[in-house]
């Protein structure tokens, strides 16, 4: 293999452990639909045993106003696709802390869920959502030492969220490079493969 070949299709990674509040970044060669360069917070974990995560930045064509009728129409938002389990339920990640009712903490003010009631007063209230709050249909899982079975055979990186706002802004290919970028030069090569590679 040349130099150039290693630099661009050597996906080897420092396989770092996981950790609930990590983020999963899909390695560049993965096409499943779902995942394909696809970023995933992880929001429960237990080495050895099921993980649970929601993908980031894959929009559907579905708005909130269109699932949940009591949103106002003036605060529409994108729905994103959490993954392939459950994808008749929505999930939300928001940073809106106590302020939601029964939020669950993922890690250092980032949340999941809690009482849908006082996010949709939330949202009619007209207060910012951008970098806020995000909504997901469906959720990724693995069963016992899948995670850790895919992350010895490089299918993920883990890296960590260093900033929430940041985490809740972006879609698509731009936002999965966004996170490549920043685990440094190690991963420079990733950035040389686009989503679809007939962009290439």
């Amino acid at each position: 293999m040349t130099d150039i070949e290693s630099f661009l299709f050597n996906i080897e990674n420092s396989n770092k452990a996981p950790y609930q509040g990590s983020l999963l970044i899909a390695e560049p060669f993965l096409r499943e639909d779902y995942f394909c360069h696809a970023v995933i917070c992880i929001t429960d974990y237990e080495n050895g045993k099921s993980a649970m995560g929601i993908v980031m930045n894959k929009p559907t064509r579905y708005t909130l106003c269109e699932l949940v009728p009591d949103i106002y129409p003036d605060f529409n938002l994108p729905i994103y696709c959490g993954g392939p389990l459950s994808c008749d339920r929505l999930y939300y990640i928001h940073t809106l802390g106590n302020t939601i009712r029964d939020a669950k903490e993922i890690s250092n003010g980032l949340f999941i869920g809690g009482n849908f009631d006082d996010i949709i007063t939330y949202i009619n209230e007209g207060n910012n959502t951008k970098g806020i709050i995000r909504f997901f249909l469906g959720y990724s899982g693995w069963d016992p030492c899948q995670l850790e079975n895919e992350l010895k055979h490089n299918v993920w990186a883990v890296t960590l969220n260093s900033n929430n706002h940041e985490l809740l802004v972006g879609e698509n290919d731009n936002y999965w490079h966004r996170y490549v970028k920043s685990m440094g030069d190690e991963y420079r090569g990733w950035q040389y493969h686009p989503e679809n590679p007939q962009y290439n």
